[in-house]
């Protein structure tokens, strides 16, 4: 009898939207380094515009300190982004661990002070908890493998009822690297994401040839990432993500 797969699941664009909570957090930080920027209490519109080439935490950050700026050229950072994001780096002299660790801070000071007000600033896709808690009933393993801090990640879900097999935050590598570690438990293995360019990389990636890669529709994606999707990744739609997995593209 074959292995059932190992389903992992990036966290937010695809289980858990958390832009309301981005801006929040990422403002926060932006205005404790730098307390003469001004921002909005809303996200702009060039944040939600940005938000699907944001990798990772501390990029949030310097977005957000960029925003700041009025002389910004929205179109070439959007255009530009790996580009502008170290020539932005150097201009507010910040690294990216300084960054990263304003912004854990603060979302763990929030955590400890309003945990319900912290967890309210996130919304669980549709049907999302109830197809995790099936695949659970159904003996389908699962995880989550995030560029979030997994301590951030473990919070909500257990706010949720959901229980995955592990959590991996960045603390643990890059998603490759922790693809590559996990494959040791010989286990098919189906990568959910919204991010194209992680799929990408990860398909790019010595050993990991054989995970089936997954694009959900409905994550932070750009306005071109549906299309002409390379060999190795497919499209999951919400449909078939709520049916069976043997009906999975």
């Amino acid at each position: 009898m074959s292995l059932q797969p190992l389903l992992v699941f990036d966290f937010d664009g695809v289980l858990v939207d958390g832009m309301r909570e981005y801006w929040w957090s990422a403002r926060r930080a932006a205005q404790f380094l730098a307390p003469e920027c001004h921002l909005p209490e809303g996200a702009p519109e060039a944040f939600g515009a940005l938000r699907p080439l944001i990798h990772k935490g501390w990029e949030m950050v310097l977005v957000a300190l960029e925003l700041s700026r009025s002389d910004l050229d929205v179109g070439h950072y959007v255009s530009a982004y790996e580009e502008h994001t170290q020539t932005a780096l150097a201009h507010w002299g910040f690294s990216a661990e300084q960054l990263q660790s304003a912004l854990e801070d603060l979302r763990s000071e929030a955590i400890q002070q309003d945990p319900s007000g912290w967890r309210a600033l996130h919304s669980p896709y549709p049907g999302i908890p109830e197809r995790l808690r099936a695949l659970e009933s159904e003996g389908s393993p699962w995880l989550v493998l995030t560029t979030k801090g997994g301590n951030f990640a473990r919070e909500l879900l257990t706010g949720y009822g959901l229980h995955p097999q592990a959590v991996y935050g960045h603390e643990q590598g890059s998603k490759p690297e922790v693809l590559l570690r996990l494959r040791e438990q010989g286990r098919p293995l189906w990568f959910v994401e919204d991010r194209r360019v992680t799929l990408e990389t990860v398909r790019r990636t010595p050993g990991l040839e054989a995970v089936r890669c997954f694009l959900v529709s409905w994550g932070y994606l750009g306005p071109h990432d549906r299309e002409q999707l390379p060999e190795g990744i497919q499209l999951l739609e919400p449909q078939r993500f709520a049916g069976p997995l043997a009906s999975w593209p």
